[in-house]
């Protein structure tokens, strides 16, 4: 292994770092790994199969060569931050099966990712990343029963590591921004050109005061150690529910931040500085300013691109990226031409392997949360489609679906029920778990997962044409969180408002809305029975998110048969509160039974801990099984003999085949 250790400290005199991958069985890749180990000086930080929960841990360290077990299964974030985290000189070991079988093996970590109840093979990334390490130079690849393979030696320059001064794209920034006037700055750039470094000097020089905030405090050690004595940090959730104040907030990774959290922390301070990564494991990409900074006027944009950790034309920074599809210069250029539509399928990333990367690489740049997990998904996870706008060589636009539905009636009437809650399939179950067809998910949708359309051909109608060419049984279906533009978008495609949440979603602050847009007789008829009941609920949904719910009012007092199946769904089953309160509230009207648990929530409104102080109830869990007796009991008052009968059948419901 001596000649590992002699590349080690040819790359430290680069300052470039390498992937080593070795390929074979379980024993033999623990025996070159730690042989390595034994031979080569440094901390050889080891990540495996655990690595989804030590992901946090990595943030703000860093480390001198590192082994990465992929042999059960291959998280692709956890392996990016890792790479993010060596040292110039480092060597990054990588675990694989053996390669002749690794493309048929189940991959643990796609239970995570591909709705899937047990793991799956995923052939199409294990290929895409072989082609990938193959066609590195620098990337040193290493089978069992093969004997050791040679490396080659660059003739770039020595590097000079940082002194600690800024550098000189550091330095230009650092002048703007202490001479800034009150506004709102952010700082982009890949990992490793010094951002969070270029925040801490920012800190050290200003005299004026500043609160450091961010995801995770300990990612922040680098500012900390760059600030000196002036570093201070808060969470954001604990600065935004103090009255501190400051002149300057700093934000660390600001797109891993709830976007309506960050806007509230913006909006406290004269000014602030984001900084965020692009083309990493987080899945922020130019996404990030294009979407969430584009709603500040006067924002001044800032980018680092040389590397500071590392030297230039690092060969682990390309291969990762490279393998992990990082590039993002798609939206640079406008897609010239007439546009075509076209299909694509999961067999095009061996068919046409380029031309669906691009449909990756736009989704990153259109959705900043876009991640690896999501390049996962999309080349293995089953039931994935995609069409594409295409103007001549270039990608305009591109719409990514996911099969859904197809459950038996069963499994759809326990979906329904609240007895059972299989993986995946989104929308399919909400419209039986939230709605009011207990059949309702043994439809066959698709569901929109991402739309994308170039920012340079936007408002041309290329969105709405790849929604009117897409393909399905019976309905397509979108999730989203609510905002009247989006929802204006929606439904000039054709999409009808089904279903609002009772609750607002952390990531967007928004409560999360679903559409149909049928294809069949079957959908059609699913789409105007669950518009419909939106609309006769939709006052009392209002009334209960404080937000108007954009369909006409229809409310009715009366109890219909609808109502009372959902009615015994919740008092017999285990529908819940908020997706029954409608009914409970007609139901409410039809009695004159004191019900003091289902008068003071339904009626009265009270929050739960107050509502069991005054019930003597011992908590919420007490307090949904007393609303379910009184439930029951209204219930049997109304119509015994109904409530038997209903009861017996949701019952049968938990024992399908």
């Amino acid at each position: 292994m001596a000649s590992f250790e002699r590349l080690a400290d040819f790359l430290l005199r680069k300052g470039h770092r390498r992937l080593i991958v070795l390929c074979g069985d379980g024993a033999w890749g623990d025996s070159q790994a730690q042989a390595l180990r034994d031979s080569v000086p440094g901390d050889w930080h080891w990540l495996d199969g655990n690595a989804p929960k030590n992901l946090s841990g990595l943030l703000g360290h860093e480390f001198t060569h590192a082994v990465f077990d992929a042999r059960i299964g291959f998280d692709v974030a956890a392996f990016a931050a890792l790479s993010g985290t060596l040292r110039a000189g480092s060597l990054l070991v990588l675990l694989v099966p053996p390669l002749s079988e690794w493309a048929q093996r189940p991959d643990a970590d796609s239970v995570r990712w591909s709705d899937s109840a047990e793991p799956i093979a995923t052939p199409h990334f294990v290929h895409h990343f072989c082609r990938t390490i193959a066609a590195d130079p620098d990337a040193i690849v290493w089978q069992q029963h093969q004997d050791r393979p040679s490396f080659s030696s660059s003739d770039a320059p020595d590097w000079h590591p940082a002194t600690g001064e800024p550098l000189r794209e550091q330095a230009a920034i650092l002048d703007a921004l202490l001479s800034m006037p009150p506004g709102i700055a952010a700082v982009t750039a890949p990992r490793g050109r010094g951002k969070s470094a270029l925040a801490g000097m920012l800190l050290n020089r200003t005299r004026r005061s500043a609160i450091v905030t961010g995801p995770a405090k300990g990612a922040t050690d680098v500012i900390a150690h760059f600030a000196g004595d002036k570093y201070r940090f808060m969470a954001p959730d604990a600065l935004l529910a103090s009255s501190q104040t400051a002149d300057w907030l700093i934000v660390d990774e600001a797109a891993a931040i709830p976007g309506p959290l960050l806007e509230q922390l913006v909006q406290r301070f004269p000014r602030v500085l984001l900084t965020t990564t692009v083309q990493g494991y987080e899945g922020t990409g130019r996404g990030f300013l294009l979407k969430f900074c584009a709603r500040f006027e006067g924002l001044r944009r800032y980018s680092l691109s040389a590397p500071v950790r590392w030297a230039a034309g690092c060969p682990l920074e390309r291969v990762v990226s490279n393998a992990l599809l990082f590039d993002d210069t798609l939206i640079d250029h406008r897609p010239e031409g007439v546009v075509q539509f076209t299909a694509l399928e999961q067999q095009a990333w061996q068919s046409d392997p380029a031309r669906i990367a691009s449909v990756y690489e736009l989704l990153c740049a259109a959705h900043y949360r876009t991640s690896p997990l999501d390049l996962r998904r999309m080349m293995d996870a089953p039931g994935q489609h995609f069409s594409i706008a295409q103007a001549q060589t270039s990608l305009a636009g591109a719409l990514w679906l996911v099969d859904e539905g197809g459950l038996s009636a069963g499994l759809s009437r326990a979906v329904w029920a609240g007895f059972r809650r299989p993986r995946g399939n989104l929308v399919a179950q909400s419209l039986a778990a939230h709605g009011g067809s207990p059949l309702a998910a043994t439809l066959r949708g698709r569901r929109v997962t991402r739309i994308a359309v170039h920012p340079h051909r936007q408002r041309e109608g290329i969105g709405q044409a790849l929604i009117s060419n897409a393909r399905g049984e019976d309905y397509l279906s979108v999730s989203f969180g609510y905002t009247d533009a989006l929802w204006h978008f929606w439904r000039r495609c054709g999409f009808v408002m089904v279903r609002m949440g009772s609750h607002r979603e952390a990531s967007s602050g928004c409560f999360t809305a679903m559409a149909l847009l049928p294809l069949s007789e079957a959908g059609q008829a699913l789409c105007e029975q669950a518009h419909r009941r939106l609309c006769r609920d939709a006052r009392v949904l209002s009334a209960w998110n404080d937000e108007k719910i954009p369909v006409d009012d229809a409310w009715e007092a009366t109890l219909n048969d609808d109502d009372w199946l959902e009615l015994a769904g919740f008092a017999w089953a285990h529908r819940p509160f908020s997706t029954s309160v409608a009914a409970l509230t007609r139901l409410l009207l039809a009695v004159s039974l004191p019900l003091p648990a289902l008068r003071g929530k339904a009626e009265a409104r009270k929050d739960d801990v107050h509502l069991c102080a005054k019930l003597g109830l011992s908590g919420r869990k007490a307090l949904l099984a007393a609303l379910r007796q009184e439930a029951r009991e209204a219930l049997e008052t109304l119509d015994a003999k109904r409530s038997r009968q209903l009861n017996a059948d949701i019952l049968q419901w938990q024992f399908f085949q």
